[in-house]
């Protein structure tokens, strides 16, 4: 079955509804051209009544010599005049002598809108005297008690004379056929663009390619700007989903590796001290303690990805609060005091002591505590952390830098990738996940603010980012 387009519809719709105005126009404008000359001819009789009604009133009213001078002398062409009581009967008529044949006019529609109003017409009704048809004017003048009416037999003239004018017509009908051409125009851009967006629609519901020469050039109208906009959205978000199936791919692998090496490392140990009875216990117990180091490392890596699958899941998964960050940073020196110690390094904290922020204190803390052990573990023997912050409107504003050896500028943009390590085995040694930064970045990114990371001139690496405030 045969199926109209939107556009189509829509264009038959307007037609429809304009052709409709326009024939009620037409036959509006007919009505009131028409009533508009039968008023003005209604009210040059009118004219002729009362011009009528003076003369009568200086020579009488039942002076037949006297009216019959009038009409004589103001004579209109074909003009019919009649005098007629209060009671209907006619006393004068200047084409009828004989009264007593003229019935009563106390029935015609003139006569009684005339009594009522005033005055009085009849568009075209017959006489009954005269056996003709007539356009009546009655006037009433009841101070006198009786009625002028004057009528004009319907001939040619007269038709011709209530005519509509017509130029309307044509006016409405070139501005019907103007429509249409412009709509006509305007319908089929309107077409275009829908026909395309509805390729592209079924295209990318068949996972089709979207590369053809029907999507690629639309109209230059609000509609084509809006569905080639669409269509490279949809391109863009097909890219992204692209790369983040890459991504997810690559992340599963690394993960899987990651989590390989200390299940084997575990699996070995443990299958050596089974599979070897004659192990020592100082054997034993070194290998027991390799494999819990192995599974303290497993721990924290699940703990990091953990972390990062909630960040990737958004807010509405952590639980918000006000986190005191010089507590917290003061904390994180404490803990890591040992570790500073063996490595004869210094950890200087020069954070204010008002510096409270509203967020997921596991996440703030991972940013404190993960720039704090990356640089316990790459800065070097004997270097020194400092820790600044700066308030700036409605951001916190954090220095994080040592002055160790820092890292190639190769590897700075690459740095808070997953998984990405400068040194795989030195990285492993030391425990790292290779997530750490990771985090850093995604936590960061979660509390509204920005990092950045750069060498310093004089030696070390450093970390500028934000936090919102409070």
């Amino acid at each position: 079955m045969f199926k109209l387009s939107v556009g189509h519809r829509l264009y038959i719709s307007v037609m429809a509804l304009f052709l409709i105005y326009t024939a009620c126009f037409i036959i509006f404008q007919h009505n009131r051209e028409k009533q508009y000359k039968i008023d003005t001819l209604n009210q040059e009789l009118q004219d002729y009544n009362r011009h009528m009604h003076e003369a009568v009133l200086k020579k009488g009213i039942r002076n037949e010599q006297a009216l019959t001078s009038f009409v004589t002398d103001h004579l209109e062409k074909n003009i019919r005049v009649t005098l007629i009581d209060r009671k209907g009967n006619v006393f004068y008529d200047n084409e009828i002598k004989n009264y007593a044949h003229i019935g009563n006019h106390a029935n015609r529609p003139e006569f009684i809108q005339a009594i009522k109003n005033g005055q009085g017409q009849t568009l075209e009704r017959k006489s009954s005297t005269l056996s003709r048809e007539y356009f009546y004017s009655a006037t009433y003048f009841p101070k006198e008690g009786y009625i002028i009416r004057t009528a004009l037999p319907y001939n040619d003239y007269l038709t011709q004379s209530l005519q509509a004018d017509q130029h309307y017509i044509w006016f409405a009908l070139i501005a019907f056929f103007l429509l249409t051409f412009v709509l006509y125009r305007f319908i089929r851009q309107l077409a275009r663009n829908i026909t395309q967006l509805r390729t592209f629609a079924w295209r990318a519901d068949h996972n089709e390619s979207l590369d053809i020469e029907e999507l690629i050039n639309f109209e230059d109208d609000e509609l084509g700007e809006i569905a080639e906009r669409l269509i490279k959205l949809y391109k863009r978000l097909q890219n992204t989903r692209k790369e983040q199936d890459i991504l997810k791919r690559e992340l599963t692998q690394n993960i899987a590796h990651e989590l390989k090496t200390p299940v084997a490392s575990i699996q070995g140990y443990l299958e050596t001290i089974i599979n070897t009875p004659n192990l020592t216990e100082q054997t034993q117990k070194q290998f027991m303690e390799r494999c819990y180091a192995q599974s303290v490392r497993l721990t924290t890596l699940l703990q990091d990805i953990s972390i990062l699958n909630r960040l990737d899941d958004g807010s509405p998964y952590l639980k918000r609060e006000t986190v005191n960050i010089g507590l917290l940073v003061k904390q994180i020196g404490e803990e890591t005091a040992l570790p500073l110690q063996e490595k004869h390094m210094t950890f200087n904290n020069m954070l204010p002591e008002d510096i409270i922020i509203t967020g997921n204190k596991t996440l703030l803390y991972s940013i404190f505590r993960n720039l704090t052990d990356n640089a316990i573990a790459y800065a070097g023997q004997g270097t020194t952390i400092t820790l600044k912050a700066t308030r700036a409107e409605t951001v916190w504003q954090f220095t994080f830098f040592d002055n160790g050896i820092g890292i190639g500028k190769e590897h700075l943009d690459r740095i808070f990738e997953r998984f990405y390590r400068l040194d795989k085995g030195r990285s492993r040694e030391n425990g790292g996940t290779g997530l750490g930064l990771s985090i850093v970045k995604n936590a960061i990114i979660f509390h509204g603010g920005t990092i950045q990371v750069c060498n310093l001139p004089t030696g070390g690496l450093r970390f500028d980012f934000t936090l919102a405030c409070l």
